[in-house]
This record gives structure tokens, sequence and C-alpha cells, in this order.
């Protein structure tokens, strides 16, 4: 039995208990080789002799492994993991601190706004867990800190011993299957639920039904979506702490949904290698092409405002063109085409003229 002075591990001085956590008593403890206070606690472990012993002590030393992997503001640090006899302990950073549990027994409810600021913390802590590989599963009021200077802790991340409370269990967890980010997710609702009901949704064993919120207020949606039985449709932890900051920003109603599969886009036309070399068309012109008005679209058709578009007109078999209205005669006829027999006509004429001039000095002058 633990006891003030014992030394741990060759090097930790038990000072004094300041908790009794889930998991085990907590000690005030002193650090003799880097001079420096820590907290300890003795993990629970099942009695038991034999190899049952030895599994469970396996187990704990390798939660203990996994604590020690998560780096975040929001999450207790777990400095080291070690065996003492029959016993494993945890090392782990000292924060003056009361847990939630504590707090909302001597103060009462948080207020949404509060509940919702302290859900952003205890989110993104609970992200750093999941991307790490692994889940929390026992968080509930008793392993949440609240420290002495604003801040927020997580404790007990990944620790088994002592098994979680029935009232902050989600439901597929309860029926056996093993702990997941949307188990998390069910475990955070209902720890916030509590920070502002003073009560769990489901009564204090977790089967009952529903109690509706009474004091949650904007908080009342997003709490909702983190409870539902189906762990399919509850948000994502990302979901969850995009739509507190929703709130703490006064954008209550911009929840989040849960995360679902999108719709695919349409897919792409089909690649044409001609098309693609010669570019995009561009718009014939010449005599053969005129403009004709497009028909205009419906209102809040995309192309409505477009009125007027080129359009090609197929052209004539044979071309002949014609007189512009106005414009002067000889221009129009320096356009028509001039043949051989018009030139032959007009030589004849004024070989015709010279001759009768010649005729007439002959005769008459």
């Amino acid at each position: 039995m633990s006891s003030e002075g014992t030394i741990v591990g060759g090097r930790f001085r038990l000072d004094q208990p300041i908790g009794r956590g889930r998991a085990g008593i907590v000690w005030l403890a002193f650090d003799t080789r880097l001079f420096r206070t820590v907290a300890m606690k003795r993990m629970y472990l099942p009695v038991g002799a034999g190899d049952r012993a030895e599994q469970a002590r396996a187990a704990a030393m390798q939660e203990g492994k996994d604590a020690a992997r998560i780096e975040h503001p929001s999450a207790i640090k777990v400095f080291d993991v070690l065996p003492e006899g029959q016993d494993v302990w945890l090392v782990m950073e000292y924060i003056p601190s009361r847990s939630m549990a504590t707090f909302l027994a001597e103060h009462g409810r948080l207020t949404p706004d509060q509940a919702a600021q302290l859900g952003i913390q205890l989110g993104n802590a609970l992200a750093a867990i999941h991307a790490a590989g692994f889940v929390h599963r026992t968080l509930e009021p008793g392993t949440v800190l609240l420290a002495d200077d604003g801040g927020v802790k997580l404790t007990d991340i990944g620790i088994s011993g002592g098994g979680p409370h029935a009232a902050y269990v989600a439901p597929e967890v309860a029926r056996g299957l093993p702990g997941t980010p949307a188990a998390d997710v069910f475990s955070l609702g209902a720890t916030l639920y509590t920070a502002v009901e003073g009560v769990p949704p489901f009564g204090e064993d977790g089967q009952s039904s529903e109690r509706p919120p009474q004091n949650s207020g904007v908080l009342t949606e997003a709490l909702r979506k983190m409870l539902r039985a189906d762990p399919v449709t509850r948000p994502t932890m990302a979901d969850t702490v995009r739509s507190l900051q929703a709130i703490t920003e006064g954008r209550e109603t911009a929840f989040i949904p849960p995360t679902a599969p999108g719709i695919p886009p349409p897919p792409p036309p089909p690649f044409n290698p001609g098309l693609a070399a010669a570019g995009p068309p561009m718009p014939p012109s010449g005599p053969q092409f005129q403009q004709q008005p497009m028909p205009v679209a419906a209102p809040g058709y995309a192309g409505a405002e477009e009125t007027q578009r080129m359009q090609p007109v197929a052209p004539p078999t044979q071309y002949a063109p014609q007189p512009v209205p106005g414009a002067p005669r000889q221009a129009q006829a320096s356009n028509l085409p001039v043949s051989k027999k018009t030139l032959v006509t007009v030589a004849a004429i004024l070989a015709a003229v010279l001759v009768g001039i010649l005729v007439t000095e002959l005769f008459f002058v």
C-alpha cells in the first residue's frame, strides 16, 4: 500500500494524495533526479494471478506508452510509465486544477457559451488523439481537468483501468463494440450536456430515455447531433469543433452537418485529340455569313443576358452580287465583269464613228 514518503521507481517521492481518479489515486510527487514536481497515478489493475495478472500489467504498460505519444496543449502530458512490483505507475505533468465533476458539484452548471469554449478545446485534443491512431474511450466530467489558470486538460487518455462511467458511454460501446472516434464524439456530447444541464442526457445508467435539454440554448442542436444513437450519423470531431466555434462567434445556425459522401461531379466530355489540337472554333467571316438574333433565354438562366450571337447561314448555290441601295451608278457598274463580246462591240462603234468623220471631210470640205 502506497504512503507518503514512498519512493517509486528509485526516484519519485510520493508527497501527498491530491485526488482520486477513475483509474486510481493521484499523488503529488517529486522527481528527485530532475528536481521537479509531478503527478503520479497507480493504475487500476484487476485482481488476479498468473497469466491474467501479467496480461493486465502488459496492457496497462502499453496504454501508458500510447498516452505518452500525445502532444497537445489541452492534454495532460505523460512523462513515463513504469512498473513497481505488481503495480504500474503513470508519471504525468502536474497542473493545479480540479476535475470538472468536482467543479460542477461545487458551483453548478456552465453557460452554453462556456460549454462551447470548453468543447472546442476538448474536441481539438481528441482530434489529436484520433490522429495518433487511437481513442480516449473514457471521456467524462471526471477525466476533464479545469486548471486554475483557466486552461482545460484531458487526462486518462486511452486508459481503460476502472472502466468508464455508464452515463457517458456510447450506445454501441455499451453493446460490446470497440471504441471509435465516433464514440468519443458521443462521450464529449454527454459531457457538455452535463455541463449545461447538471445531469447526464440518458440518466446515470445511460439507459433511460433522453432528457429534453432545458438550459443548453444555442448549444442544443450541436448536442443532439453528437448524441445520436447511430454512430454513422454523428458529426466527425472536426465538424463538431467547427459547430462549437460557430456558436462562440454568434453563428448558432451555421452548424456543420454530419460528414456524408458528396454527390460526384458529372464526368467531363470525352477527349477529342483533333479538337484539342485545332483549338476552339472561330466564328467564320465573309458575305455568306450574317448576324441572326438569338432567342432570349428564360429569367435565371445562365445565358439570359445574351440576345444576339453570330450564326452561320448556308451560302446560296450561285452567288450573284446585288447593287447596294443609294450607291453611285458608276460605282455599281464598275463592279460588273467586262466580257470579250462587249469589248468587240465597243471597238466596232468607234471604228464606224471614225469612218463617218473621214467621209464628211472628203465630200463637204
